[in-house]
């Protein structure tokens, strides 16, 4: 019971030393406090309107009849367009577009009305800036949508035009109706898609960097030296010094969950509890990572570069902005051999859609086995000093 009760006191020495050491480096200090924090309330005022509205739209008409201006009137009318401008010529729409004047130039042509109300198929030119994807996927969505409306109005006239009834002409456009509905975020909102992610991507990279330096930042000091003469076995200590920096990790996760899903209003499906559990099994999987990285580097130095290299880029591949199965084969298999990968998959399935334990399982015991391999590299590493 004697040396029972003597390593914990043994261990508790260790963890409240890590404590200072921690507390004392106040570089790193500020960095874990603030920087997540900073990051929410930074990515949470970006897409705080939640989706996008009032693109700028440039409309050239050409023709000037009763029909090109209830087509305007339609453009004007969509939720995500706003008719800013009314160049005289296509010419004058595309210097616009060319100086982001405009997003969305629509061209509408001579002879417009005539061929509608003879039922003649006309083109209309709409011409859409894709150097920026975000507004490109949003404005080619509402243009489409009005064309479709104003294609079948046009469509129902002519029936008409022809001597069909109008409730059987507008029967002939309604036969195959597509009701579109958007599952898990119905609202498009970019904020309850991109906050949290963006978030804890920062905290993820702060945990990483400061795991980086667990191993590596002690065999440069001069106290290593002591703790091997004291008799302290490696295993103990480096256990001591791991449970402090997970106990860190899941203290300041804490606010940025109770801010996200709370005042921020952000989504949240899933049991809470399950989300801290899987949080959990994310940090240890990420700290064992970083420990492995810290005992095979040469110095502090060699160390944060191999946190960076894993860091910043785990986050783009991981495919939570942009789909695993659009990335190249061999990209796709490096991506799963990280725990960030893993773990930005299923906060996504736990924050929208609550799939349960039956679906979750997998996640838990593939971050669970990455923490295993990397604590065990670093321990063979580490009894080697």
């Amino acid at each position: 019971m004697k040396v029972v009760l003597g390593m914990f006191r043994q261990l508790r020495r260790i963890m409240g030393r890590e404590f200072l050491y921690l507390w004392r480096d106040s570089g790193l200090r500020r960095i874990l406090l603030l920087a997540s924090l900073l990051g929410l309330f930074l990515f949470f005022g970006i897409y705080s309107t939640q989706v996008l509205k009032d693109i700028p739209t440039a409309v050239v008409d050409l023709d000037g009849s009763a029909a090109s201006g209830e087509l305007v009137r339609s453009l004007g009318a969509a939720e995500n367009l706003k008719i800013t401008s009314y160049p005289d010529n296509y010419d004058d729409l595309q210097e616009m577009v060319k100086r982001g004047e405009t997003v969305v130039g629509v061209v509408i042509p001579e002879n417009f009305g005539k061929n509608t109300a003879l039922g003649r198929q006309t083109n209309i030119l709409v011409a859409v800036d894709t150097s920026n994807m975000v507004y490109a996927t949003n404005a080619g969505g509402a243009v489409l949508t009005t064309a479709r409306t104003m294609g079948a109005k046009a469509g129902v006239k002519t029936l008409i035009a022809k001597g069909v009834h109008p409730l059987e002409a507008a029967e002939a456009f309604q036969g195959v109706n597509f009701h579109e509905q958007a599952w898990f975020n119905p609202t498009l909102n970019y904020a309850h898609f991109m906050v949290l992610g963006l978030a804890l991507n920062i905290w993820q990279q702060c945990c990483t960097l400061t795991a980086a330096a667990n191993v590596v930042g002690e065999r440069k000091m001069s106290s290593w030296h002591q703790v091997k003469a004291s008799g302290v076995s490696k295993l103990r200590f480096f256990l001591g010094k791991s449970a402090v920096h997970i106990f860190v990790f899941m203290a300041l996760v804490l606010p940025i969950f109770a801010l996200a899903f709370g005042p921020m209003g952000l989504p949240l499906k899933s049991d809470p509890m399950m989300l801290l559990a899987f949080t959990l099994v994310f940090a240890l999987s990420l700290h064992g990572l970083g420990t492995m990285m810290s005992s095979i580097a040469k110095d502090a130095v060699d160390a944060a570069r191999f946190g960076m290299i894993i860091a910043l880029p785990s986050f783009v591949i991981s495919g939570y902005t942009w789909p695993l199965e659009a990335m190249p084969g061999i990209l796709q298999k490096l991506a799963w051999l990280l725990p960030q990968t893993w773990f930005f998959q299923g906060i996504n399935y736990l924050t929208f859609k609550n799939p349960g334990w039956g679906y979750m399982s997998q996640y838990f015991y593939a971050l669970l086995i990455i923490a295993l391999i990397c604590y065990g590299v670093s321990t063979a590493v580490v009894s080697r000093y």
